[in-house]
């Protein structure tokens, strides 16, 4: 089994503890052992998953919503409220071109842009290096992976000499390759920005007020020598710990953890669209579990985004209820949003505009017929609105990835939606 750390995902439990994983129950014992009141929250379980209706009060799929575009304003609207992004405003920030230069048959731009709270976001953009005119873009969203010391180099190379962690990390969650170059290549501006609290905008321990941790050692932590990889672990280890008062202290500041990457995604995107060599009208967004839960929120809340593909997050409030919501960052949760809409309706508030899921069978941070439920409840939604053809929901053997056979499948469909 593989450890935490090789997940492209964010398990903060190690997967011994994972019993619902477990090759010991069968999809179909799920049922079962809801009766036994067996849950992650004990007996509560079957309880707190019966709060959710099915269909939610603004699901199109309730026979209430007809209309798709009465349903859309509310159902956009409500759920923006609920996600309380910080005020995005129309300003573009001002960006810096640090570094530019050829490798590997393509042009990268090392970029950085100032928000207007924390540090300076780092990016990496790709483009073929003899590429003319305006091209098909996408966003390339990394994933979280329980690592946010790095961010944008998850998914990008842009040197032979790559840090040995992410050289792991590539191999483990992608199958060895940079699914960024690797699209770049295919005739696509690729941006790539380090996230919130990710790479360059990752918290730094020396910024914290000391916090009497108690269980989170943090011996030896330092903002020194930041390469090093025991350093990096000890950090990452101290980061997953202080999720919990990020997310609180979002909370009390009136917005939520999917609310602030949702607005410095889309400000990304106002970078990516603005760019001379991009045409606006052909931009899509990808990306790997917590790549694939940003896909979710800035495919289904930004119409800009023409066409979305999201891989390895795919599930249902009921799985994070009595499952798995402990195997998943607080990135993931809007308060009181599921009193409004299933979580894969999330991402259907695009509809009808071209989307894609995939998905393991094996992912062992979610529950097989859950994802089965999301897909199904997606492709009702698409059908619904009479847009069954720009919907497509697979599933591939194995565990949390986007390997190349997945990868082959996402860039086909950019292909039929961007370039044709």
């Amino acid at each position: 089994m593989a450890s935490a750390a090789t997940l492209g995902a964010i398990p903060f439990i190690a997967p011994a503890f994972d019993s619902f994983a477990s090759s010991s129950i069968k999809p179909n014992q799920m049922s079962e052992i809801l009766n036994e009141g067996k849950s992650i929250i004990g007996d509560y379980g079957p309880w707190a998953a019966d709060l959710v209706n099915d269909p939610p009060s603004l699901s199109f799929r309730n026979d209430h919503w007809k209309d798709l575009k009465k349903w859309k304003e509310k159902a956009l609207a409500k759920t923006r409220e609920l996600v309380a992004a910080p005020q995005k405003g129309d300003e573009i920030p001002e960006v810096i071109v640090k570094k530019k230069y050829e490798y590997d048959g393509l042009l990268v731009e090392e970029l950085e842009w100032q928000l207007p709270y924390g540090g300076k976001t780092e990016a990496i953009l790709l483009k073929p290096a003899n590429a003319k005119g305006k091209l098909p873009a996408v966003l390339g969203l990394h994933d979280h992976g329980g690592n946010k010391y790095f961010g944008k180099r998850k998914i990008t190379k842009t040197s032979d000499q790559m840090h040995p962690m992410m050289m792991t990390h590539h191999q483990n969650s992608y199958q060895g390759h940079t699914w960024a170059n690797d699209l770049a290549k295919k005739g696509y501006v690729v941006l790539v920005h380090d996230a919130f609290t990710f790479g360059s905008r990752r918290v730094l321990y020396k910024d914290v007020t000391r916090i009497p941790w108690g269980y989170c050692k943090t011996d030896g932590l330092t903002d020194k020598n930041p390469e090093n990889q025991k350093n990096i672990d000890v950090y990452n280890a101290w980061a997953a710990e202080h999720e919990h008062i990020m997310s609180k202290s979002l909370f009390s500041g009136g917005t939520t953890w999917p609310g602030v990457t949702l607005y410095e995604d889309q400000k990304a995107l106002d970078i990516l669209c603005n760019r001379p060599d991009v045409n606006a009208g052909k931009v899509g967004c990808c990306g790997l579990s917590g790549g694939g839960l940003r896909t979710n929120y800035l495919g289904g809340l930004d119409a800009r985004i023409k066409c979305a593909i999201s891989v390895g997050f795919m599930t249902t409030w009921r799985d994070f209820i009595v499952n798995k919501s402990y195997t998943h960052t607080w990135m993931t949760y809007t308060p009181v949003l599921p009193n409004y809409l299933e979580f894969s309706e999330i991402l259907g508030l695009r509809v009808p505009l071209p989307t894609m899921v995939l998905s393991n069978s094996e992912d062992r941070l979610y529950n097989l017929p859950e994802m089965k439920r999301a897909n199904e409840i997606l492709e009702a939604v698409f059908k619904k609105a009479g847009a069954a053809d720009k919907y497509n929901g697979r599933f591939y053997p194995g565990d949390h990835k986007f390997d190349v056979q997945m990868q082959k499948d996402a860039f086909e469909w950019f292909d039929k939606w961007l370039k044709h």
